[in-house]
């Protein structure tokens, strides 16, 4: 079947279509996706401006269109940190379910972590033991780890890249002061989920996805994108504790002008260095696996498994 996965992020807002059914791995068919940013129209109320509720609006009107021109068969809607914690955010989705005739769903936090470790899981398969999975966003950091599809253990953190960057720095690049409190408030944060989640075992592998983990990856010497998804790629902690230096001493424009970094999320990316040179420190991970499916992909899987279907005979070949 042809399924259509319309994210509203926190960055990014994005239309993917993939062909898939059960057993089989989604094979993307169309893309198309907006940099809104939509944490930055979120106001001294914590309300999404009006501004960014008319170009959400837009664009998720355009999406439909486009789903349908595709020839899509089922949308499977959904918004994550910016509109759920937004204090007019189910206002908002009525309002665009109104104009657009599509329901979208507020992940909460913990569902984000277990979607995405789905993915994952899916992605590494079982002999990858214990996983423990780390997802930068624009609004959240969500860990979550287990042995199993379902994780033992998830847990979403107000620590997302842009919201981090919004709240915490007035300058570009931010000054000393700045990143000295915010390194003390990510950590003081992160410290705090991790017993809970270290008492359930070590982890036999530890996985990073998003676009943040990804850049971070490609600029410590990561493959390039444009070499597919299967290429193995790595971040090692120790790389990662020097990038987290140099990013937060750069500007915008410069850390623009590094590899796979994308103009849009170059101001965020100093905030993001620091949530995951935390991550991989106070979790002792020495190494990440960079996983190229995150919450979509979990979000997909997640309504294949549920599709109808029919016992097979033992061996499921013909009579």
């Amino acid at each position: 079947m042809r399924l259509g996965v319309l994210d509203i992020g926190s960055n990014t807002v994005h239309l993917l279509v993939v062909d898939a059914h059960r057993g089989a791995r989604p094979m993307p068919a169309y893309s198309n996706k907006i940099d809104l940013r939509l944490t930055e129209y979120l106001d001294a109320e914590n309300r999404l401006a009006r501004d960014g509720v008319t170009r959400l609006g837009e664009f998720v009107e355009e999406a439909m269109r486009l789903a349908e021109d595709k020839g899509v068969e089922e949308v499977l809607a959904f918004a994550t940190s910016a509109v759920r914690e937004a204090a007019n955010g189910e206002q908002v989705l009525a309002e665009i379910d109104a104009r657009c005739g599509v329901h979208i769903e507020v992940l909460s936090g913990r569902d984000e972590a277990r979607l995405t470790f789905l993915a994952v899981r899916r992605w590494f398969g079982w002999s990858s033991g214990r996983l423990l999975a780390f997802d930068i966003g624009g609004g959240s950091l969500e860990i979550a780890a287990g042995v199993d599809e379902e994780p033992d253990v998830a847990a979403s953190l107000p620590l997302g890249a842009g919201r981090l960057t919004r709240d915490w720095f007035t300058g570009d690049p931010p000054t000393a002061e700045e990143i000295r409190r915010l390194r003390k408030h990510v950590r003081t944060e992160i410290a705090r989920t991790v017993g809970g989640i270290a008492r359930y075992g070590e982890a036999n592998r530890a996985v990073a996805t998003s676009k943040t983990f990804k850049q971070l990856a490609r600029i410590a010497g990561a493959a390039p994108s444009n070499d597919g998804p299967y290429v193995s790629r790595s971040l090692s902690r120790q790389d990662m504790a020097d990038w987290a230096v140099k990013l937060t001493t750069m500007g915008s424009a410069e850390r623009a002008q590094l590899p796979g970094v994308s103009e849009g999320r170059a101001a965020q990316l100093a905030a993001g260095a620091l949530v995951a040179d935390a991550a991989m420190d106070l979790f002792e991970v020495d190494r990440l696996d960079v996983c190229p499916w995150a919450l979509r992909e979990g979000v997909i899987l997640r309504r294949l498994d549920i599709l109808p279907g029919r016992l097979e005979r033992l061996g499921g070949g013909p009579e």
